[in-house]
């Protein structure tokens, strides 16, 4: 039996049409409603088309260190599914040794 989930975000844009708040929410979540965040990064494959279609969003309320950390996060987190998909650890490893690389570049950088 085929099973459906949804997933939604929800943003409120400011006077500019710029995201001042983003929620998010789903089906399957170990919570109810909505629950806040600052950014945002989804990223699909259209077969047809065969590109990537992406949607990058961030509240003024995003710090440059929080920033930081999420692309850091998700480029570990990109390296793991990378990984599963594929079941190749040297390209994984490579992403994962690219996002050290990022981690101590920002370090460096703040401490400018």
């Amino acid at each position: 039996m085929s099973k459906e989930a949804q997933i939604n975000f929800v943003v409120k844009l400011d006077d500019d049409n710029s995201p001042a708040e983003i929620f998010w929410g789903a089906s399957e979540a170990d919570f109810e409603g909505l629950k806040p965040c600052e950014s945002l990064l989804i990223s699909m494959w259209d077969q047809v088309e065969k590109n990537t279609m992406s949607i990058d969003l961030w509240t003024k309320e995003m710090e440059v260190g929080e920033m930081s950390a999420h692309y850091y996060f998700t480029l570990m987190k990109m390296a793991d599914t990378y990984q599963r998909a594929t079941k190749n650890d040297e390209l994984s490893e490579m992403i994962r040794s690219f996002a050290k690389e990022f981690a101590i570049k920002v370090e460096e950088l703040a401490n400018k």
